[in-house]
This record gives structure tokens, sequence and C-alpha cells, in this order.
């Protein structure tokens, strides 16, 4: 069988070459020559010919706004990030540090889907076998999973043809290929096409699909940034392989809530979901220690509590600012806040901020809580026992509300937290039994009343 043209586009210019170059002959640029399939001669007449018929239009307040029907997969805690189970014809992409337990949880939810679904897991790094001994270590009993061992597009393709799932999953899409492109599996130009080719046939037959990506050394998912694109949802899964608890994480979703989190811990059946999530991010001290401060962020729609951290140590001429879970220039842009607006000095001491349970944190609400750790840190008190504090902090030395504030009040009330500092506008109309906020203005307010209560 004769196979099929390449061609080379440049991703910078756009222009073509038969064969690969270093430097593109069209524009000069160096590296930026990506295989594809060539078109046929007559294809781009037809395509334009295509083009030149009128399609029909709808008005959009005419056309029927339905919801997406969901299946849940069987684990709580992966419909929450999906935004309430898997879409027919949907497609995720889920990436995720190797050995984090990517092909654990998808293998533990097709075993599920399967009960009431015709599941594929197409597997292009393991044998049958090693599925199968990993079935057998989760006890899953796998009677009604087709698996497929094959790194081959087209015969992929073939097979879900034949079989017809309803829910496949393709463990992992660096690993296909497609015998059109001349390149090595992994290459830009066979991610993009098999992911092309793997989201047409989806979209053509109504198959929800997960595809399984590579991450690199900083984190992303490897493979060209349209990878992205092309999928209707994107997980992010997140912890440190020492730790037995896994974060996964919601980047894109067109069907739900983007940043929503799946909270699970690894046992040795599996990965297991977590139902008190803030129990993980908070120490259990014994008493009060100083440099230590509850924030209630929001994941979502959920509002976890987590432990901040701060050490404040004498340093040299050089002091170091390192914080783990939560943004470097964030913190240095903090420390200048304190030093202006409430005469807090850390000129000549090393700053350490920690975020408990490796969670990472991003949003601009945990100012308020940074800055009091580091103050208690540096005076040597803890804070009062039950203390939790939320808000972002200006450049002004304002204190900012931060949204769905009431919701956090009693997320923290709930788990028994007794005293809160809070933005002014996010002060509660109406009392909440057993919690006493402090609304605060400026960040100098706040650090007035730590004082005064210390």
């Amino acid at each position: 069988m004769a196979k099929d043209k390449t061609i080379f586009t440049c991703s910078e210019c756009g222009g073509t070459s038969a064969k690969w170059l270093g430097k593109c002959p069209a524009c000069g640029a160096w590296n930026t020559l990506i295989e594809g399939p060539a078109e046929s001669g007559g294809a781009g007449k037809n395509r334009y010919q295509a083009l030149a018929k009128s399609q029909p239009v709808a008005t959009l307040s005419e056309i029927e706004a339905s919801d997406f029907e969901r299946t849940p997969t069987g684990l709580e805690e992966l419909d929450r990030v999906l935004g309430g189970g898997i879409v027919a014809g949907g497609v995720v992409l889920i990436g995720g540090d190797p050995g984090i337990g990517k092909s654990t949880l998808l293998l533990q939810a097709v075993d599920a889907l399967s009960q009431g679904l015709k599941v594929l897991y197409v597997t292009g790094e393991e044998s049958g076998a090693q599925v199968a001994m990993r079935a057998r270590r989760l006890g899953l009993t796998g009677s009604q999973v087709r698996v497929l061992a094959e790194i081959s597009l087209e015969r992929i393709l073939a097979t879900i043809e034949a079989e017809a799932p309803a829910f496949c999953v393709i463990d992992s899409i660096q690993t296909v290929y497609s015998e059109q492109l001349s390149s090595a599996p992994g290459s830009v130009a066979q991610v993009r096409e098999c992911a092309a080719q793997l989201t047409r046939t989806a979209k053509a037959t109504g198959c929800a699909m997960v595809l399984v990506g590579h991450v690199t050394k900083e984190g992303a998912i490897a493979g060209p940034r349209v990878l992205e694109h092309i999928v209707d949802t994107v997980l992010y899964f997140e912890g440190d392989t020492h730790s037995s608890f896994r974060l996964v994480r919601a980047i894109k979703n067109r069907f739900g809530a983007v940043n929503e989190i799946g909270v699970f811990a690894m046992t040795d059946k599996g990965l297991k979901g977590v139902a008190n999530p803030s129990a993980i991010f908070l120490s259990t001290h014994g008493d009060p220690v100083p440099g230590s401060c509850v924030l209630v962020t929001l994941e979502g729609t959920r509002p976890l509590l987590v432990e901040l951290q701060a050490l404040v140590d004498a340093g040299g001429p050089s002091p170091r600012r390192l914080s783990v879970g939560l943004e470097r220039d964030r913190l240095a842009m903090l420390l200048a806040v304190l030093h202006r607006h409430a005469g807090v000095q850390t000129n000549d001491q090393d700053v350490f901020v920690n975020a408990v349970g490796g969670v990472r944190i991003s949003e601009p609400a945990a100012d308020l809580a940074v800055m009091l750790a580091i103050q208690s840190s540096l005076r040597g008190k803890a804070l009062p026992k039950g203390f939790f504090a939320f808000g972002e902090v200006g450049l002004a030395g304002e204190v900012r509300p931060a949204p769905r504030g009431q919701e956090r009040l009693k997320e923290a009330a709930k788990l028994g937290f007794s005293v809160a500092v809070v933005p002014k506008a996010n002060a509660p109309k109406k009392a909440i039994e057993g919690l006493t906020v402090h609304a605060v203005e400026r960040i100098e307010d706040a650090i007035a009343l730590l004082r005064s209560q210390g």
C-alpha cells in the first residue's frame, strides 16, 4: 500500500517544504518546520466549492438550549471535577507526573462505568497482562472491560469502530502514532494529528474519550499547546508522589466549572475520594504555635481550610525569600507592604512561607493570612486558638474583599473555628453562631488587632 505524502509547514509564516530543513526557506526561522499530511491535488478546488454553497443558519434565540446528559463515573470526586460526570462525545485530557496515579484512577473509572456502559481501555505503555495485574491488585473484577494494547492510530480507530464503546481511554496520547506521518511517536506532528483524529471520532460516534498526556519537567502537558485547545476538558494531577494525597484540578471544562478540584487518597486498593479535604491541609498542633495562620481558600465551588506557616529568622546581608505553594514574587510584594504601611520590618530577616499539605494557592485572598503568619513568627507569639483569616491586600495597604466570603465563614465555623479577621466588605450581616468576626479595612488595623490580643 502506497504511503501518503507528507509536507513540512513553518509554524511562523506558513511556508511549506517537501522535506525537513533546519531553516525555513520562506522566512528564515530556525526549527519551525512541522510535518503534516499533504493535501491531494484537487483538495483545494473541492474545498472552495464546498465553501461556496450556502449553509443553513439559525437564530440563537430559536436554538433549543438543552443541558448535557451526564453519566457518573462511580468516583464522586472525579465527577465533581468533570462537572457531574462524563458527557457523550466529550474529550478529556488528563496530565500529571509519572507514577502519580493517572492510569490507576482511569482503570477504576473504567471498571465502574463498565457495569452500565460498553468501555474500551487502550494501553500503549503497558501490555494487557500488566493492566490485568494492576486490576487484580486494586481488587477490580474487570469482567466487562475490553482492553487493547496498541499504538497504531489506524488500528485503534478501526477497533473503536468495531467495538462501538460508549467510553474509551487512550493511555497515552504520546505513544500513539499515525502511519500517515514519518515522525516518531510523541513528536509535535504525531501528537497533534492523533489527538485531532481521535477527537473527530469521539464527536462523530458519541463516544466519551479520555486522553492521558505526559508532562514536561515544568509540569505542563507535553506536546503542542493546540492539544489543550482541541479537547473539551483539561485535568491536571497534582501532589507529591511521596504523599498519599492527590489533587485533580480542572484547568478547562466546556461542560462545567474550571478550577474545580477533586481530592483523593492513595491506598493499597487505589484512589479513594476524601470527604473532608480540609483535614489534610491543617496541622494537628496541640496548642497554637507562632507563625501559623489558617486560610479559607476557594477551589472552584468548594471552600478549603489550609494552614499557612511562616518562619522569620535572622538573615545575612542578602536575606532569602522562599515560598512553597505560593507565588514568590507576591511574597516579596507583601513584605514591602508590611514594611511601608504596618511598620513590620523584615529587611534583615530570612522569610520562609509554606502551604501545608502540598496544595498550591494562586488566589490573592491568601494575602492577609500570609502577612499575619509572618507577623506572628516575627513576634514569636501564636495567633489565638481557632483563628483564621482571608482577604486580598493592595499596594496601598487596603484589605480588599474576597469572593464568596459568607461561604468561607460558614465553612470555618462548621469546622469549629471561632475567631476571624476578614475584609470589612466580607463581614456577615447576620451573626454566625460561635464565630467572632473582626472586620478590617487596612493591613495596619489587622496588625494592631493582633498586637492588642497578644
